[in-house]
């Protein structure tokens, strides 16, 4: 629908094959690319530390880590992320890549990191008639992707709520979000990925692999199906199409709806008692037990209940169901009763009624305000079944302590199952195909002075209301690991993960040996690293 830019057809022309193999020596596709940077009026620059741009671009979301590379490479075509890695690579310097800047944990400002890739100014998304297919770059962010195909062709990726995330690592780590429940993840509508690796030899190349049963890189297109970032080499490109999709752009992907029914109500805490919040968390979890099936109307149901410390005074539960749904406001008011029964607590309706979808994916109710002074810390969970009573104690005296005092620490409870669960475990690399809620536990803040104090209350509520399974939601009948796009350095520490599971099994399961195999294949020197990231073999 859109036309054809110079950009991305220089970008066509020299990634069309399934490998390209470039040095850092100028010649054609240097040439090119440099072409297209200056179309866009952005010279392909290395920010150093006299640069006032450097400042803000060694920082992520989360200020508690600011890098200091020697330097940061901007880069606006697939030819410069290839220069920028082999740069790096012959010169034995450590690298990373950022695209969104979400990454919870040090493994891009990492002080062994020297050089860091900035990813965010490549970031065109479009329909590619040659894969049949609808491309998007890895710096674009998710609100871009949003618009940009819901505006071209009526249709979307069941990605996540917050707009501000990079498509880069949020599709490589499994993301999910509001249409999840009907639509699966997004890498259950992943057709290609095209990867900048490394081999033994030294030389970086550019790689395309698609799903095709026939293609022989089909490991690595499985390896970003929720392998996570930073593990394989640097993904330039995704390309979108559902499974048997075919003809028309506008039916190879989901269909966005046309509306949906918002809700966000608030509970106050003067009013809660323990009782009260333990009712509340049973009704949850016990109406996800219940409405999880992928043929539920439910199914287009996505909600949040969002328990803030008693220093907030209040919390919320926020919930949004696709409004071309026959009885949609009935179904919507089924599911806040069900949650609110037995309270005791009359929640106060801050917002009920009908959105357009585009403004609904920027509703604050999920989204929030983007505030860029934060640290924090976030851990998560998959579930299986609902909380216990035991647990949702833990969380009351968490939620409750007067000895600490943040309205941004707080639970946030995702509904997940639906369509997510039927897929096989294997057929990607998320293997959690049968949860039923996404919890994470998370404090923000902005002092680092506190640094200490509200990082020890989310890892002893996390060790609470885990306690029954060494401090983490190990893999059995109730729970089933955590998030890799949510990583968590704790999971590595003795200290808090006494379980006797590794890290690796709590993000993977049975499939991280696969990854191991595919990472010595693709990364065999281990360029692509970090604190979490794939080991080799052996």
């Amino acid at each position: 629908m859109r036309a054809v830019t110079r950009r991305r057809f220089l970008a066509g022309v020299t990634a069309g094959g399934s490998a390209l193999a470039l040095t850092g020596t100028a010649g054609p596709a240097a040439s090119a690319a440099t072409g297209a940077a200056e179309d866009l009026g952005i010279p392909e620059t290395t920010v150093g530390p006299t640069d006032p741009r450097y400042a803000d671009l060694v920082r992520g979301n989360n200020l508690r880590y600011v890098g200091t590379p020697d330097y940061v490479r901007q880069v606006t075509s697939v030819d410069e992320i290839v220069r920028a890695v082999q740069a790096a690579v012959s010169s034995g310097t450590r690298l990373a890549v950022r695209s969104g800047g979400h990454c919870y944990e040090n493994f891009v400002a990492d002080p062994e990191v020297r050089s860091v890739i900035d990813l965010s100014q490549f970031d065109d998304v479009y329909y590619d008639p040659a894969m049949r297919a609808f491309a998007i770059e890895v710096g674009a962010n998710l609100e871009k992707v949003y618009k940009t195909l819901y505006r071209g062709w009526g249709v979307t990726i069941p990605g996540g709520s917050c707009p501000s995330v990079g498509a880069g690592g949020h599709i490589a780590g499994g993301g999910y979000g509001i249409l999840s429940r009907l639509h699966g993840l997004t890498v259950d509508h992943l057709y290609a990925v095209e990867v900048v690796v490394v081999g033994a030899d030294g030389v970086a190349r550019l790689v395309r692999a698609t799903r095709e049963p026939n293609d022989p890189h089909r490991d690595l297109w499985w390896a970003h199906t929720g392998g996570g970032g930073g593990n394989f080499g640097v993904v330039t490109r995704y390309w979108m199409r559902s499974h048997g999709a075919s003809g028309d752009p506008s039916a190879l992907l989901p269909a966005a709806p046309a509306g949906v029914v918002v809700a966000n109500l608030s509970f106050s805490w003067d009013t809660m008692t323990e009782q009260g919040f333990t009712t509340m968390m049973r009704n949850y979890g016990s109406w996800l037990e219940e409405n999880s099936a992928p043929d539920s109307p439910y199914a287009r149901l996505f909600s949040q209940l969002k328990p803030q410390h008693r220093s907030a005074g209040s919390f919320a539960l926020t919930a949004e169901i696709d409004a071309t749904l026959p009885d949609a406001d009935m179904l919507m008011d089924n599911f806040l009763g069900a949650v609110s029964a037995g309270v005791g607590s009359t929640p106060t309706v801050l917002q009920r009624g009908h959105e357009p979808w585009m403004h609904a994916v920027e509703w604050p109710g999920f989204t929030g305000g983007r505030d860029t002074t934060l640290r924090f810390k976030i851990k998560s969970a998959y579930l299986r079944q609902r909380f216990t009573d035991a647990q949702a104690t833990a969380m009351y005296h968490h939620l409750t302590r007067t000895d600490f005092a943040n309205p941004g620490a707080l639970l946030l409870l995702t509904t997940y199952g639906g369509n997510i669960n039927t897929v096989a475990s294997d057929a990607t690399v998320v293997p959690q195909r049968n949860s039923i809620m996404k919890p994470q536990f998370v404090v923000s803040w902005t002092d680092s002075s506190t640094d200490d104090q509200n990082i020890a209350w989310v890892r002893e509520l996390y060790r609470d209301v885990f306690t029954d399974t060494g401090g983490v939601p190990v893999p059995n009948a109730r729970t089933d690991g955590c998030y890799v796009n949510y990583a968590d350095r704790d999971l590595s520490d003795p200290t808090w993960n006494t379980s006797g599971v590794p890290w690796s099994e709590l993000y993977y399961k049975a499939n991280y040996p696969a990854l191991q195999r595919i990472k010595a294949t693709w990364d065999p020197a281990n360029v692509f690293r970090h604190d979490q990231s794939v080991e080799l073999p052996g």
